[in-house]
């Protein structure tokens, strides 16, 4: 399986609270003297990214709801219980784990970072965790990079990172993440092999886009592809990752939207698209104020996507973070959904494999549908 790497050098989705749990001996959670402040470069040109007109008021009330009907016909076929594992590589490694807490390699850099599912004890003693480069503090009195700790030398705000020789940057973010989600990688190399056993062009719709290396993944294969997130600063980042891949002359669509209303329009308007990726996060909101619940919206959102694709589409791959319910309740809403449309829906588990003591971290959830 691919994985994340870096090529060195020096050198921000809800707002972390800290690590839960005790530290292990020797990571201290305190501010580092120099503090760099967060730099995202130039925007793009306006014509790059298509938004939205704003809204002249604040928050905009919530669509109207879906009328869902139950559909006829045959229910997909299932596999269920599926893990997909990242294990650790020269490009990203789960290094340990314990104490509420994950070490973690991305390329040069050690980081530690909070995880709650880390219930167990660390593998590693001291030393090893007191190599760490870069420690999230959470500190509310900062903000992006100011709520980093470098234990060793002061870092910038980005470095650069790459996916199976795609590169882009990674940054230190005052909500902890830094641009990319390692066990999305099983999701990606899925998509790729889809785009190029496909023979034919696909249009790819990748929805919560967040900093577009799904996106670049889909058009480095081959795939036109429309990318919608609510984040300004989010796509400028994805366009920076486009130009520092070399992919600016692919034909990637960047949108500045609420992914519901885009989706809606999409319908009215009769686009179509052979794939569709949704990574959704549990609670958002969009660019006008609209507010996006898991639970509330996720229904109308699979059976719009379902809506939008063409005659003989490929897949559709949902993933769920920090929800509290089993992958059963995604599993059972995509078969139901796509009941009628024939295929197989895959559910399961994204996880992370440790390096210290070969434990999975579970990270997500995820179903997809595919027509194979």
């Amino acid at each position: 399986m691919h994985s994340l790497k870096s090529s060195g050098g020096k050198s921000r989705k809800a707002k972390g609270t800290g690590p839960t749990g005790s530290a292990p001996k020797g990571v201290a959670y305190r501010q580092s003297a120099t503090k760099p402040r967060p730099q995202f470069a130039n925007a793009p040109r306006a014509a790059d990214i298509e938004s939205p007109r704003k809204s002249s008021t604040r928050s905009e009330a919530a669509a109207p709801k879906r009328v869902l009907a139950r559909r006829s016909g045959l229910r997909p076929r299932e596999q269920t219980g599926l893990i997909l594992e990242t294990s650790p590589s020269s490009d990203y490694a789960l290094l340990d784990s314990g104490n509420g807490l994950k070490l973690e390699q991305y390329g040069p850099y050690r980081i530690v970072r909070p995880e709650g599912q880390a219930i167990w004890l660390p593998a590693w003693d001291r030393a090893e965790w007191d190599k760490a480069d870069a420690v999230f503090t959470g500190n509310t009195d900062e903000e992006g990079v100011g709520r980093w700790n470098f234990p060793k030398v002061p870092l910038g705000e980005t470095w650069p990172l790459s996916y199976d020789g795609l590169p882009f940057l990674g940054r230190f973010t005052s909500f902890r993440h830094v641009g990319v989600f390692p066990e999305q990688g099983t999701h990606w190399s899925y998509m790729d092999q889809l785009i190029r056993n496909a023979k034919r062009p696909v249009k790819v719709l990748n929805l919560f886009g967040y900093t577009g290396v799904a996106s670049l993944v889909a058009a480095r294969a081959g795939a036109e592809v429309t990318h919608v997130d609510a984040s300004k600063k989010a796509i400028v980042w994805a366009r920076e990752n486009q130009e520092m891949a070399g992919l600016s002359s692919k034909p990637i669509r960047w949108i500045c939207e609420d992914a519901m209303k885009f989706v809606a329009r999409e319908e009215r308007r009769g686009s179509v698209y052979d794939i569709i990726l949704l990574d959704p996060p549990a609670y958002g909101r969009g660019p006008n104020g609209e507010v996006w619940q898991l639970f509330d919206n996720l229904p109308d959102m699979v059976d719009l996507c379902r809506s939008i694709l063409t005659p003989n589409p490929l897949a559709v791959v949902l993933t769920a973070y920090s929800i509290r319910a089993s992958f059963f309740a995604i599993h059972e809403l995509m078969r139901d959904a796509f009941t009628g449309f024939g295929g197989e829906v895959q559910s399961g588990e994204l996880i992370l494999r440790e390096r210290s003591a070969s434990r999975a971290l579970s990270t997500s959830l995820f179903s997809r549908w595919s027509a194979q």
